[in-house]
């Protein structure tokens, strides 16, 4: 009895006798190809009725591993690469014809070349130049968290309402350089100033200081408002612009503050600092904050500030504060300042579950120039410090102990206006009655000590 074939019996007969060797020796004989032909045409030509089709063919198609051969035969091996004869790339020796032939070039070739094209653009567009989030960002209050939980946590920081800190220093000029020597003091041990300092806080931005070295004071202060200073050679004035903490409560006293601080910081890298891996986390005083500290010919060009963290512990460990001032004299050369202070904090030890580093040090370099070459100075100064109390919500601290003097000059002063008189052009306050701090630095080879230290308060 004859056994009924379909269409996909027959096609799957054809690609076979395509692709077998016999096909391929028997290409360019006219009535092979005629044989090759016929199942196909014959599908083409079936009668209406559809009821017969075509007789299988004798030979046994035995399926092996997912392929289709004919008993006995086996595949050539194909070949790796152009085809030495001239080929297209992609031919080989084993060349068939007719339905299978196209087969596998639609199959094998055609669809290689259009897919590899397109996964390149893939790969190249995916993996080539990918941008990465916002790793400033996420970084950055990845590592004030950390430092936040190495520091006694949110909640713990949260239930501070005031805090009070007492501690000891000593300040010394170390070094000043002028365009033609330099001068080193070879006794800073002996010539190093020694006072102490008293500081106190209270939320939300409230903040009072009192400083004494060398038979000198220094008060300053901020009521949240307002943030003024008061120093023996300038009196009592404010500070322009908007209000800010104090840098040596950042120094390892303040933790919430200094998180809060570098809140809109960004993570720029890494470095070792005393040989332990640390994040650095920058952050710049936007432009409008500095036109309004800004006064007069005093132009604040820039303010940064590094912070580094500790990849070990999470704490604060150094922080680097750059600052530069522009002053333009009536009808001379601009003339600039640079204040670059390192502190160094050192000694985390727990006070009422708060980590407070309890020492450190500071390197300060004040660098003048203009534009002549040889009209530059610098002055390097050191301090040292330790911390002897500190104390949490206090009793009886109150707002009155945040107010200004009475004598204040509001809007007049700035950490600028202490440069010399005669660089900041016409003035409201006389040279005799406040002589700037600078001056007395340029004076630092003459043995006059005193005054130099202050210059890092500012």
């Amino acid at each position: 009895m004859e056994k009924k074939q379909g269409f996909f019996s027959a096609l799957k007969e054809e690609v076979v006798r395509g692709l077998s060797p016999s096909r391929s020796r028997s290409r360019g004989s006219s009535p092979a190809r005629a044989r090759s032909a016929s199942p196909i045409s014959g599908l083409l030509r079936r009668k209406k009725g559809g009821g017969q089709g075509y007789v299988a063919h004798p030979e046994a198609m035995i399926a092996r591993s997912g392929s289709l051969r004919p008993l006995g035969e086996t595949l050539a091996p194909l070949m790796e690469g152009p085809d030495p004869d001239g080929g297209d790339v992609g031919d080989s020796k084993r060349v068939g014809s007719g339905l299978g032939q196209w087969m596998k070039g639609q199959l094998s070739r055609a669809p290689s070349m259009a897919y590899r094209r397109s996964d390149l653009r893939l790969l190249l567009g995916v993996m080539g130049a990918p941008l990465a989030p916002l790793h400033e960002t996420s970084s950055a209050q990845y590592i004030l968290q950390q430092y936040t939980a190495a520091s006694g946590g949110q909640k713990l920081q949260n239930s501070i309402r005031n805090a009070y800190a007492m501690g000891k220093l000593r300040m010394v000029a170390s070094e000043f350089e002028t365009a033609t020597k330099v001068t080193k003091n070879r006794n800073a041990s002996r010539c190093a100033e020694s006072g102490g300092f008293v500081l106190w806080q209270m939320n939300p931005d409230m903040w009072y200081v009192e400083l004494a070295v060398g038979g000198s004071k220094v008060h300053a202060g901020c009521n949240g408002k307002l943030v003024w200073r008061h120093t023996p050679w300038l009196g009592a004035h404010t500070a322009k612009g908007p209000v800010r903490p104090l840098r040596r409560a950042l120094q390892g006293l303040d933790p919430r503050t200094t998180a809060s601080m570098f809140a809109e910081a960004r993570c720029i890298g890494e470095k070792k600092i005393n040989g332990e891996d640390c994040f650095i986390l920058k952050l710049c005083a936007d432009p409008q904050t500095l036109k309004a500290r800004s006064e007069g010919p005093a132009e604040i060009i820039r303010h940064v500030l590094f912070g580094y963290f500790s990849q070990k512990t999470g704490l604060l460990v150094h922080i680097e504060d750059s600052h530069l001032t522009r002053i333009q004299s009536n009808g001379g050369d601009a003339v600039y300042w640079e204040t670059t202070i390192n502190s160094f904090l050192e000694d985390y030890r727990p006070v009422e579950g708060i980590m407070i580093a309890h020492s450190g040090h500071s390197v300060v370099n004040l660098f003048r120039f203009g534009e002549m070459a040889m009209s530059h100075s610098k002055t390097k100064m050191e301090e040292a410090w330790t911390i002897e109390e500190v104390a949490f919500n206090v009793p009886g601290l109150s707002l009155d102990c945040f107010i200004p003097p009475a004598d204040l000059r509001s809007g007049m002063i700035d950490e600028t206006c202490e440069l010399p008189q005669d660089e900041r052009g016409k003035g409201a306050i006389s040279i005799s009655s406040h002589r700037a701090k600078v001056v007395a630095l340029e004076k630092a080879h003459d043995g006059n000590m005193d005054n130099m230290m202050w210059k890092m308060e500012v």
